[in-house]
């Protein structure tokens, strides 16, 4: 890999951009999912809702944070290795 040129606005501008597109997708899921988690867990004392498809809130919650963490996890190790390499040349 080509080391980037920072010396130019340009330059700078394009690492900036590969390096916010790495992992891109794990990271949004994860964050999605801990999102819907955390709005699940809220549900039984906010809106009053015992049940969603047969499933109690607070578990569908606990598992979509379970998945969500190892995503986000992921795509830090995913965006250090790609720095490293980038970096190494």
């Amino acid at each position: 890999m080509k080391h980037p040129d920072l010396s130019t606005e340009e330059g700078r501008k394009a690492h900036h951009h590969e390096m916010r597109m790495v992992a891109v997708r794990p990271r949004r899921w994860g964050l999605w999912l801990l999102t819907a988690g955390f709005l699940l867990l809220l549900t039984p004392s906010a809106l009053n809702v015992h049940s969603l498809f047969g499933f109690w809130p607070p578990m569908l919650g606990a598992a979509c944070i379970m998945a969500g963490v190892p995503l986000l996890a992921v795509s830090v190790v995913l965006k250090r290795r790609y720095a490293r390499l980038r970096i190494e040349g």
